[in-house]
C-alpha cells in the first residue's frame, strides 16, 4: 500500500470534483468456483484499492460529501476465519492505514443508504462487473433490474484522476514492466519444437511467481495466433510455428504490465514470416515515434494502419491507395483490432467504467469492423500509460466471409490471400508513458526484431 496520506488527497481530490451527494464504492466479494469455500484468486475492485487501498474481501466503502463523512463498512473475522485463514488487523486498524476514521459493520450500509435515499440525497455508484454487486444495488437502492444508472459525473470523476499516473504509481508499474519483460524472454529461451504450449507458459508464468506478483491477465501462448485472444495452451510446437505470447505480471498493489511477442519455434523465421513480421515491426515504429502529448491515438492507430496495408501491398497481398483502404476498413481484414489501450491498476485500465469516458473523454466511438475495437482515441496528455500492438492476423473464417461477399475487392487480393490462410497472426506489444515531449519505453527493452529473437533462440 502507499502512505495514507495518497488515499486521502485523492478522496480529497474527488470529494471537490463531485462536490455534492454519497459516493458508494463496492470492494469485491471471495467467489467460489466449483463451490463456496474453493474461491477463484481474490482481486480486489481496482477503484476500491485506488481511493481506500485495502485488499480485503467483503469490504465496501462510502464517501458521504454532503456530511462530510468516510466510513468503511465491514465485518471482523470470526474465530472460524481465523482458524482457516489466519489472522488480520481489525477493521478500524485497516481503516487508519488510509486515513479512514469511521468504520461499521457492513450491515449498517444498508441502513445508511436506505436514510439517504429517503432524504432524497444523490447516490453516486459506478458501472457493476460482478453479479453480487448488482443485486446488492437492486436491493439496497429499491432498483428494478435493467434500471441501473451509474452515475456519469462519478465515472468522469474518477477517470479523470485515474489516466494520470502518479511517479509513485509509475514506481509500481515499471516493476509490473520489468518483471513482464523477464517472462516473454524467458519464453524466448526455453521454446523447444516438440514442446506443448502448457511448458512455455509454465516456464514464463514462473518468473512473475519468483518475483511476488500475480498475473495482470490470463496468459495467452499459442500457435494459432490468428485467434486473437486464444487462452488454449494444449498445441504441440512443430517446425515452421511461430508462437504468439500475451502475458503480464501484477504486481501485489494491483498494478499492471502487458506485453507480446512472436517467437520462431525454429532457430529462425522463415522468409515469408519475416516479410510480415518486419511490416508489424514498421507499423509498431511508427506508432511509437507518433507519441506524444496533444497527438489524438486515433491518429497513431492510423498512422499504423496504413503503414501495414503499404506492407501488405508490397507483397500483393492489397492494392489500392492504403489510406483510402484504411478509410473504408479494408485494412480490418488483417488488423481487427485496436492499437493499444489505457493501463494501470487494471490491465485495460478503467474498462469496467466505459471506454467512452476512458479513452475517448465522451466522445462516440466508431462503428466500423475493426475501428470499434479501438480502446483509446482521444488526444494524448502526459500521465497517460498505454499499450502499443499492431498486428498482422490472417484469419480463415473472415478471408472465407468477406471474399463470399466480395467485400473491398479493389483493395484486397483475394487470389494472392489464398496462400496466406494459413499463416495464423502475429503481433508484439510495449508499454509507454507520455512525458512533457513525447514517450518513454516502461520496462526493460524486449527483443523485438527478427534478428533480436533469432539470438535468443
Amino acid at each position: 500500500m502507499f502512505a495514507k496520506e495518497t488515499y486521502t488527497t485523492r478522496r480529497n481530490s474527488l470529494k471537490k470534483s463531485l462536490g455534492t451527494g454519497l459516493l458508494l464504492f463496492l470492494g469485491n466479494e471471495e467467489s467460489g468456483m466449483n463451490y463456496e469455500d474453493n474461491t477463484y484468486h481474490f482481486r480486489q475492485d481496482s477503484t476500491f484499492l485506488y481511493f481506500f487501498g485495502l485488499p480485503y474481501a467483503g469490504l465496501a466503502a462510502i464517501i458521504d460529501v454532503d456530511e462530510d463523512k468516510e466510513i468503511i463498512f465491514g465485518d471482523e473475522l470470526t474465530m472460524d476465519h481465523i482458524v482457516w485463514m489466519g489472522i488480520q488487523p481489525a477493521l478500524c486498524e485497516k481503516a487508519q492505514r488510509v486515513g479512514v476514521t469511521e468504520t461499521r459493520p457492513a450491515a449498517d450500509l444498508k441502513k445508511y443508504l436506505e436514510k439517504a435515499v429517503a432524504k432524497r440525497q444523490v447516490i453516486h455508484y459506478l458501472p457493476v462487473y460482478r453479479a453480487e454487486h448488482r443485486l446488492k444495488l437492486l436491493d439496497w437502492l429499491d432498483i428494478k433490474l435493467g434500471m441501473e444508472q451509474p452515475s456519469v459525473p462519478f465515472i468522469r470523476g474518477v477517470v479523470n484522476m485515474r489516466n494520470y499516473k502518479t511517479a509513485e504509481e509509475l514506481v509500481e508499474i515499471e516493476r509490473a514492466c520489468n518483471v513482464t519483460a523477464d517472462m516473454h524472454i524467458t519464453a524466448m529461451k526455453v521454446l523447444r519444437i516438440g514442446m506443448k504450449e502448457w511448458e512455455v507458459v509454465a516456464a514464463l508464468e514462473a518468473v512473475a511467481q519468483a518475483n511476488g506478483c500475480g498475473f495482470s491477465f490470463p496468459t495467452i501462448a499459442t500457435v494459432c495466433g490468428q485467434t486473437l485472444h486464444n487462452h488454449y495452451h494444449g498445441h504441440t510446437v512443430k517446425s515452421g510455428d511461430m508462437l504468439l505470447v500475451d502475458a503480464g505480471a501484477e504486481t501485489e498493489m494491483g498494478y499492471a504490465g502487458d506485453m507480446s511477442s512472436t517467437i520462431c519455434a525454429d532457430k529462425t523465421f522463415t522468409i515469408r514470416q519475416k516479410e510480415v513480421y518486419d511490416i508489424q515491426v514498421a507499423a509498431h515504429t511508427a506508432a511509437v515515434r507518433a507519441l506524444k502529448p496533444g497527438v489524438p491515438f486515433k491518429e497513431v492507430y492510423e498512422l499504423s494502419c496504413r503503414v501495414i496495408c503499404e506492407g501488405l501491398k508490397g507483397l500483393g497481398i492489397m492494392k489500392g491507395d492504403p489510406a483510402e483502404a484504411v478509410a473504408v476498413g479494408a485494412h480490418a481484414m488483417f488488423f481487427p483490432c485496436g492499437l493499444g489501450h489505457m493501463m494501470g491498476l487494471d490491465v485495460h485500465d478503467m474498462e469496467n467504467l466505459g471506454e467512452v469516458w476512458v479513452g475517448y473523454d465522451g466522445q462516440p466511438k466508431s462503428t466500423q469492423f475493426g475501428c470499434k475495437s479501438l480502446r483509446l482515441a482521444r488526444p494524448l496528455e502526459p500521465g497517460f500509460v498505454l499499450t502499443i500492438e499492431p498486428g498482422i492476423y490472417f484469419i480463415p473464417e473472415l478471408i472465407d466471409y468477406w471474399k463470399a461477399e466480395k467485400r473491398f475487392k479493389d483493395f484486397i487480393n483475394y487470389d494472392k490471400l489464398e496462400s496466406y490462410r494459413d499463416f495464423t497472426g502475429l503481433r508484439n506489444e510495449e508499454d509507454y508513458l507520455i512525458t512533457e515531449d513525447g514517450a518513454r519505453l516502461l520496462g526493460k527493452k524486449v527483443p523485438f526484431t527478427t534478428e533480436e529473437v533469432e539470438a535468443l533462440r
